[in-house]
């Protein structure tokens, strides 16, 4: 089992053509380093497509997953708003909900159930 125990998501969108050297180029531009048991993921364009990136202190692993149909819920990045982050730390939570096309942003307002 590949052990990541940080999650990172890349805001850019990718072209699902690069492969493991290409992103991993990517995430040291970015980041500065890849570092161990760090996983860093990508999305195309129209989001039906994710890699994920992992460091696991010997080499790096890339997976792919692809959606026949829909798209994965990302971040939104409005032309006007440049200076976003290019990078965005992720929880377990989080990913497997992102993986599975759930509203991951989200989890958090659904923690309590209380009177509004």
């Amino acid at each position: 089992m590949i052990r990541i125990d940080t999650l990172w998501l890349c805001t850019q969108p990718q072209d699902m053509r690069a492969g493991a050297d290409r992103l991993l180029n990517i995430v040291v531009n970015t980041v500065g380093a890849a570092h161990a048991h760090h996983g860093y993921l990508f999305a195309n364009h129209r989001a039906s497509r994710i890699k994920l990136l992992v460091h696991d202190g010997f080499g790096v692993w890339c997976a792919t997953r692809r959606l026949h149909t829909g798209r994965f819920v990302w971040l939104e990045r409005s032309p006007g708003n440049a200076s976003a982050t290019a990078t965005l730390q992720l929880t377990v939570q989080q990913f497997e909900a992102l993986t599975v096309g759930l509203p991951w942003q989200r989890l958090g307002e659904f923690d309590v159930i209380s009177r509004s």
